[in-house]
């Protein structure tokens, strides 16, 4: 589990495709951890099989379809999350690092000191399942105010639309994330929050 509260970024050194899925390698800015240990990349809990000066992770193909790995290139930055000790605060919410979707950022605007990003909901997924069936309007787990993580980002949502919504990125946010780099059209990776997933599936 993990909170959407990124500890650090890292460039990509490697990214292989094969008949199983990917090989990613990152360099570890992390210093000293352990094979088996569960890490946040882009909001995709990741599994340690190798360690040294890069880090190396592998993907199955669900993974593939539902995030953004297919567009990763090397020399891209990841943001990065060490998975939560429970004797740690909660800065964010609950992220568990399992992605719903990838959504479209529809435009990035300047407000006053934010970034205002527009990000499209996604709209069918059909190799997945939320909250016990077809993820066919994954809108109804956005509230005004409520938690999404985007990119593996614990953020606050300001406003729900039609087909999309919108956060607001601050400064610090933005300069500690690879939010920076991101531009209109780009695919970003979502997780919803899973309060709103249980309330949903639980719901008379």
């Amino acid at each position: 589990m993990f909170t959407g509260i990124i500890s650090k970024t890292a460039k990509v050194k490697n990214i292989t495709s094969h008949k199983s899925g990917i090989s990613l390698t990152i360099l570890n800015n992390l210093g000293k951890i352990k094979l088996g240990e569960s890490i946040s990349i882009n909001g995709i809990c990741s599994t340690v099989n190798k360690t040294g000066k890069n880090i190396f992770f592998e993907y199955m193909p669900e993974t593939l379809k539902l995030s953004n790995l297919n567009f990763l290139k090397k020399d891209d930055t990841v943001n990065i999350e060490r998975s939560i000790r429970f004797d740690d605060r909660l800065n964010g919410h609950m992220v568990l690092g399992h992605i719903d979707g990838k959504g479209k950022i529809i435009s990035i605007k300047k407000e006053e000191n934010s970034q205002v990003f527009e990000i499209k909901i996604p709209a069918r997924n059909a190799t997945h399942s939320v909250a016990g069936g077809p993820a066919k309007n994954l809108k109804k787990f956005l509230i005004y105010k409520g938690s999404v993580a985007v990119e593996g980002i614990s953020l606050t949502v300001v406003k729900v639309l039609h087909n999309s919504f919108i956060v607001k990125i601050i400064p610090y946010t933005l300069k500690h994330t690879n939010l920076k780099y991101k531009k209109k059209g780009d695919m970003v990776n979502l997780e919803f929050d899973i309060l709103a997933k249980y309330a949903y599936a639980n719901k008379k």
